[in-house]
């Protein structure tokens, strides 16, 4: 996946690493409204930029989303680190996820690169590498403390984020999965927190985004 420098490469003139920050933030916001369907010159026209500059940090737009991607995944680790830190494990396990969920929710890129094929395999090992080692202890200190059923695996909480990042997919409705992502988080509970009311539901209109 696109490095901005390494072993053998000289790192960027500030000017250059500008541009690419430029680019960078460009495509998440490309990407989020409009799907991995954009261009490499979208996201250079939307960078303010000239289509050569994009290609001479980017042989490709598969390198450009590499590059996305791996940016969004330090976001992620960033907010399993504080889970991991949090005394609560069950609040630092909900929160993470609920963290998680919104970026997805929000992030019609995201999900498309996560849900994808092509490369869909290699990025999900990629996740698993950088954060499966902090949300395992995690998982294991809230079955200590008796507050996540012992049958909850690591592999359902990515499980979990694909469902709740279907609700927006199927509805359009970019707020609706907190509702769906409460009722599973209790369904996760060895003792369901039935005190707080739902997030709200919406009007059933037919699925699909243009229902």
């Amino acid at each position: 996946m696109a490095e901005p420098a390494g072993p053998g490469r000289p790192p960027l003139r500030r000017d250059a690493e500008l541009n690419r920050r430029r680019l960078m933030v460009a495509a998440r916001e490309v990407f989020r409204e409009r799907g991995l369907a954009a261009t490499l010159d979208d996201v250079a026209r939307h960078a303010g930029l000239g289509v050569g500059t994009a290609y001479r940090h980017f042989a490709n737009k598969e390198e450009l989303v590499d590059a996305v991607f791996v940016d969004m995944i330090d976001q992620v680790e960033a907010s399993a680190r504080e889970a991991a830190a949090d005394p609560d494990p069950w609040h630092g396990l909900a929160s993470s996820l609920e963290k998680v969920c919104e970026l997805q929710a929000h992030d019609r890129g995201l999900r498309e690169v996560m849900l994808g094929t092509g490369k869909a395999a290699q990025r999900h090992a990629l996740v698993a590498r950088r954060i499966k080692p902090l949300v395992d202890p995690l998982i294991a200190r809230a079955k200590e403390q008796g507050v996540l059923r012992p049958d909850v695996e690591q592999l359902d909480l990515p499980m979990i984020q694909l469902m709740v990042s279907a609700v927006t997919d199927q509805t359009g409705e970019p707020d609706l999965w907190r509702r769906y992502l409460r009722l599973l988080l209790d369904g996760m509970r060895t003792q369901p927190d039935g005190t707080e009311p739902l997030p709200p539901g919406f009007e059933f209109r037919g699925f699909g985004p243009g229902a």
